[in-house]
Protein backbone atom coordinates (compact mmCIF):
# COMPACT_ATOMS: atom_id res chain seq x y z
CA UNK A 1 0.00 0.00 0.00
CA UNK A 2 1.57 3.09 -1.01
CA UNK A 3 0.52 7.09 -2.15
CA UNK A 4 0.24 7.75 -5.49
CA UNK A 5 -0.52 11.31 -6.50
CA UNK A 6 -1.86 12.15 -2.97
CA UNK A 7 -4.43 8.56 -2.93
CA UNK A 8 -3.49 5.21 -1.53
CA UNK A 9 -2.98 2.58 -4.00
CA UNK A 10 -3.48 -1.33 -3.31
CA UNK A 11 -0.40 -3.21 -4.92
CA UNK A 12 -1.61 -7.05 -6.05
CA UNK A 13 -1.51 -9.84 -8.38
CA UNK A 14 -4.67 -9.27 -11.56
CA UNK A 15 -7.91 -11.04 -11.00
CA UNK A 16 -6.99 -13.36 -13.04
CA UNK A 17 -3.29 -14.45 -12.13
CA UNK A 18 -2.72 -18.29 -11.37
CA UNK A 19 -0.49 -16.92 -8.00
CA UNK A 20 -3.40 -14.82 -6.78
CA UNK A 21 -4.17 -16.29 -3.25
CA UNK A 22 -8.20 -16.81 -3.26
CA UNK A 23 -9.39 -17.82 -0.15
CA UNK A 24 -8.24 -17.33 3.78
CA UNK A 25 -6.79 -20.85 3.98
CA UNK A 26 -4.77 -20.36 1.30
CA UNK A 27 -3.47 -17.46 3.07
CA UNK A 28 -2.95 -19.60 6.10
CA UNK A 29 -1.36 -22.30 4.14
CA UNK A 30 1.13 -19.94 2.66
CA UNK A 31 1.75 -18.04 5.79
CA UNK A 32 2.85 -21.97 6.85
CA UNK A 33 4.98 -22.56 4.37
CA UNK A 34 7.40 -19.51 4.61
CA UNK A 35 6.63 -19.14 8.50
CA UNK A 36 5.94 -15.50 8.51
CA UNK A 37 4.39 -12.60 6.62
CA UNK A 38 3.39 -8.88 6.73
CA UNK A 39 -0.31 -7.82 5.97
CA UNK A 40 0.74 -4.71 4.01
CA UNK A 41 3.71 -4.26 1.36
CA UNK A 42 6.74 -3.06 3.03
CA UNK A 43 9.87 -2.45 1.81
CA UNK A 44 10.66 -6.23 0.99
CA UNK A 45 9.44 -6.29 -1.83
CA UNK A 46 7.23 -8.91 -2.46
CA UNK A 47 7.01 -9.99 1.10
CA UNK A 48 3.13 -9.13 2.16
CA UNK A 49 -0.22 -10.38 2.13
CA UNK A 50 -1.26 -7.68 -0.16
CA UNK A 51 1.02 -8.41 -3.00
CA UNK A 52 0.10 -11.79 -3.36
CA UNK A 53 -3.95 -10.85 -3.46
CA UNK A 54 -6.32 -8.73 -5.50
CA UNK A 55 -6.88 -5.35 -4.85
CA UNK A 56 -10.28 -5.77 -6.41
CA UNK A 57 -11.93 -6.72 -3.19
CA UNK A 58 -10.22 -4.99 -0.27
CA UNK A 59 -12.42 -3.23 2.47
CA UNK A 60 -15.80 -4.67 0.83
CA UNK A 61 -16.67 -6.08 3.85
CA UNK A 62 -17.09 -9.44 1.21
CA UNK A 63 -16.02 -12.07 4.10
CA UNK A 64 -15.49 -14.63 0.88
CA UNK A 65 -12.94 -11.93 -1.05
CA UNK A 66 -11.52 -9.22 1.11
CA UNK A 67 -8.16 -9.91 2.62
CA UNK A 68 -9.03 -7.68 5.68
CA UNK A 69 -12.21 -9.31 6.92
CA UNK A 70 -9.42 -12.63 6.58
CA UNK A 71 -7.55 -11.30 8.93
CA UNK A 72 -10.57 -11.16 11.07
CA UNK A 73 -11.03 -14.76 10.77
CA UNK A 74 -7.28 -16.09 10.68
CA UNK A 75 -6.98 -14.28 14.07
CA UNK A 76 -9.92 -15.96 15.48
CA UNK A 77 -8.57 -19.59 13.69
CA UNK A 78 -5.70 -20.02 16.26
CA UNK A 79 -4.38 -21.85 13.14
CA UNK A 80 -1.52 -18.68 13.15
CA UNK A 81 -0.52 -16.08 15.27
CA UNK A 82 -2.11 -12.65 13.97
CA UNK A 83 -0.85 -8.74 15.90
CA UNK A 84 1.43 -5.57 15.19
CA UNK A 85 4.96 -7.93 14.39
CA UNK A 86 6.62 -5.84 12.06
CA UNK A 87 7.87 -2.42 12.48
CA UNK A 88 4.65 -1.97 14.30
CA UNK A 89 2.54 -2.95 11.40
CA UNK A 90 0.14 -5.91 10.96
CA UNK A 91 1.04 -9.70 10.26
CA UNK A 92 1.16 -13.28 10.59
CA UNK A 93 3.54 -15.36 12.50
CA UNK A 94 3.27 -19.71 11.76
CA UNK A 95 3.11 -21.69 14.80
CA UNK A 96 6.50 -23.09 14.11
CA UNK A 97 8.22 -20.10 14.24
CA UNK A 98 6.17 -18.13 16.68
CA UNK A 99 8.81 -19.57 19.58
CA UNK A 100 11.82 -17.79 17.66
CA UNK A 101 10.04 -14.33 17.76
CA UNK A 102 8.91 -14.82 21.11
CA UNK A 103 12.36 -15.62 22.14
CA UNK A 104 13.80 -12.73 20.60
CA UNK A 105 11.50 -10.38 20.58
CA UNK A 106 11.48 -10.58 24.58
CA UNK A 107 14.77 -11.08 24.84
CA UNK A 108 14.45 -14.55 26.68
CA UNK A 109 11.61 -13.12 29.24
CA UNK A 110 8.67 -13.34 30.53
CA UNK A 111 6.73 -10.86 31.30
CA UNK A 112 6.39 -10.71 35.18
CA UNK A 113 10.45 -11.72 35.13
CA UNK A 114 10.93 -8.48 32.42
CA UNK A 115 9.08 -6.14 35.17
CA UNK A 116 10.88 -7.58 37.93
CA UNK A 117 14.37 -6.61 36.62
CA UNK A 118 12.95 -2.87 35.53
CA UNK A 119 13.03 -3.74 31.58
CA UNK A 120 9.02 -3.44 31.90
CA UNK A 121 7.15 -0.07 32.01
CA UNK A 122 4.39 1.09 34.69
CA UNK A 123 1.71 1.28 31.90
CA UNK A 124 2.81 -2.15 30.20
CA UNK A 125 2.20 -3.78 33.23
CA UNK A 126 -1.04 -1.89 33.75
CA UNK A 127 -2.29 -4.07 31.21
CA UNK A 128 -0.63 -7.16 30.92
CA UNK A 129 -2.21 -7.32 34.62
CA UNK A 130 -5.67 -7.94 32.98
CA UNK A 131 -4.13 -11.10 31.63
CA UNK A 132 -2.01 -12.26 34.14
CA UNK A 133 -2.10 -13.13 37.81
CA UNK A 134 -0.16 -15.52 40.47
CA UNK A 135 -1.54 -18.36 41.89
CA UNK A 136 -1.00 -20.07 45.49
CA UNK A 137 2.34 -20.19 45.25
CA UNK A 138 3.34 -16.76 43.27
CA UNK A 139 3.95 -18.50 40.30
CA UNK A 140 2.43 -16.38 37.17
CA UNK A 141 -0.92 -18.14 35.70
CA UNK A 142 -2.77 -16.79 32.49
CA UNK A 143 -6.32 -15.85 33.30
CA UNK A 144 -9.47 -16.89 31.34
CA UNK A 145 -10.05 -12.78 30.39
CA UNK A 146 -11.69 -11.75 26.95
CA UNK A 147 -12.22 -8.28 26.48
CA UNK A 148 -12.32 -5.21 23.71
CA UNK A 149 -9.74 -3.16 23.36
CA UNK A 150 -11.60 -0.40 23.69
CA UNK A 151 -12.98 -1.49 26.99
CA UNK A 152 -9.25 -2.37 27.53
CA UNK A 153 -8.58 0.87 27.42
CA UNK A 154 -10.80 2.29 30.40
CA UNK A 155 -10.20 -0.36 32.23
CA UNK A 156 -6.81 0.19 32.21
CA UNK A 157 -7.31 3.73 33.07
CA UNK A 158 -5.95 5.57 29.75
CA UNK A 159 -7.11 8.31 28.17
CA UNK A 160 -8.90 11.60 29.98
CA UNK A 161 -7.47 11.90 32.90
CA UNK A 162 -5.53 9.10 32.87
CA UNK A 163 -2.34 7.58 31.11
CA UNK A 164 -0.99 8.47 27.51
CA UNK A 165 -0.63 6.27 24.37
CA UNK A 166 -2.91 3.20 24.82
CA UNK A 167 -2.33 2.63 20.98
CA UNK A 168 1.37 2.34 21.71
CA UNK A 169 1.70 0.25 24.23
CA UNK A 170 -0.70 -2.19 22.88
CA UNK A 171 1.75 -1.83 19.66
CA UNK A 172 4.55 -2.11 21.84
CA UNK A 173 3.25 -5.24 23.76
CA UNK A 174 2.22 -7.00 20.39
CA UNK A 175 6.11 -6.55 19.09
CA UNK A 176 7.11 -7.96 22.28
CA UNK A 177 4.83 -10.91 21.30
CA UNK A 178 3.56 -10.73 25.01
CA UNK A 179 0.02 -10.01 23.32
CA UNK A 180 -1.59 -11.34 19.79
CA UNK A 181 -5.31 -10.11 18.13
CA UNK A 182 -7.10 -13.36 19.41
CA UNK A 183 -10.41 -11.93 17.30
CA UNK A 184 -12.45 -9.29 16.74
CA UNK A 185 -15.80 -8.20 17.79
CA UNK A 186 -17.90 -5.20 17.61
CA UNK A 187 -19.07 -3.19 20.77
CA UNK A 188 -23.01 -3.65 21.71
CA UNK A 189 -25.11 -0.56 23.05
CA UNK A 190 -27.23 -0.92 25.71
CA UNK A 191 -30.09 -2.82 24.16
CA UNK A 192 -27.70 -5.73 23.53
CA UNK A 193 -27.42 -4.21 19.25
CA UNK A 194 -23.87 -4.43 17.69
CA UNK A 195 -22.72 -1.04 16.36
CA UNK A 196 -19.94 0.13 14.60
CA UNK A 197 -16.50 -1.17 13.53
CA UNK A 198 -14.94 -4.68 14.88
CA UNK A 199 -12.93 -4.49 17.61
CA UNK A 200 -9.74 -6.35 18.15
CA UNK A 201 -9.47 -8.45 21.47
CA UNK A 202 -6.10 -9.66 22.59
CA UNK A 203 -4.23 -12.08 24.63
CA UNK A 204 -1.03 -13.79 25.97
CA UNK A 205 -0.12 -16.21 22.85
CA UNK A 206 0.55 -18.71 26.24
CA UNK A 207 -3.17 -18.36 26.49
CA UNK A 208 -4.21 -19.66 23.45
CA UNK A 209 -1.43 -22.48 22.50
CA UNK A 210 0.46 -22.70 25.51
CA UNK A 211 3.23 -21.36 27.66
CA UNK A 212 5.49 -24.67 26.51
CA UNK A 213 4.61 -24.49 22.92
CA UNK A 214 5.12 -20.20 22.71
CA UNK A 215 8.47 -20.51 24.97
CA UNK A 216 9.81 -23.66 23.00
CA UNK A 217 12.97 -21.34 21.89
CA UNK A 218 14.07 -20.08 25.29
CA UNK A 219 16.68 -22.61 25.28
CA UNK A 220 18.63 -20.99 22.49
CA UNK A 221 19.69 -17.59 22.66
CA UNK A 222 17.82 -14.32 21.99
CA UNK A 223 20.39 -13.27 19.25
CA UNK A 224 20.14 -17.20 17.68
CA UNK A 225 16.42 -16.90 17.45
CA UNK A 226 17.02 -13.45 15.31
CA UNK A 227 19.46 -14.50 13.30
CA UNK A 228 17.20 -17.53 11.92
CA UNK A 229 14.45 -15.09 11.49
CA UNK A 230 16.91 -12.78 9.27
CA UNK A 231 18.60 -15.33 7.46
CA UNK A 232 14.95 -16.72 6.40
CA UNK A 233 14.24 -13.47 5.01
CA UNK A 234 17.48 -13.19 3.14
CA UNK A 235 17.12 -16.64 1.51
CA UNK A 236 13.60 -15.66 0.88
CA UNK A 237 14.31 -12.83 -0.64
CA UNK A 238 18.08 -12.36 -1.67
CA UNK A 239 18.10 -8.96 -2.95
CA UNK A 240 16.37 -7.27 -0.08
CA UNK A 241 18.94 -4.98 1.32
CA UNK A 242 20.00 -5.17 4.75
CA UNK A 243 19.01 -2.20 6.40
CA UNK A 244 14.98 -3.46 4.91
CA UNK A 245 15.26 -6.48 6.69
CA UNK A 246 15.90 -4.95 9.66
CA UNK A 247 13.72 -1.98 9.74
CA UNK A 248 10.85 -4.72 9.06
CA UNK A 249 11.91 -7.77 11.84
CA UNK A 250 13.92 -5.12 14.41
CA UNK A 251 17.41 -5.35 15.21
CA UNK A 252 18.98 -7.90 16.90
CA UNK A 253 19.09 -8.44 20.34
CA UNK A 254 22.16 -7.58 22.66
CA UNK A 255 24.27 -10.69 24.08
Amino acid sequence: MSVENGEWVMKGLEWDNPYRIRTWQELVNWINEIGFLPLFGNEVTGFSAEEHTSSKYWWTGNRREDPWEWREIIAASGKVAYGKFFGNKAGFISLEWLPYFANCRRNGYDFDSRYQDGLATRREKKIMDFFIGEDEDGDAVFKDVRILSTDLKKAAEFGKGGDKNFPGVITGLQMQTYLVISDFQRRRNKRGEEYGMPVSIMLPPEKIWGYDAVTSAYSESPKASWDRIFTHVREMYPVAEEKDIIRLIGKAPEE
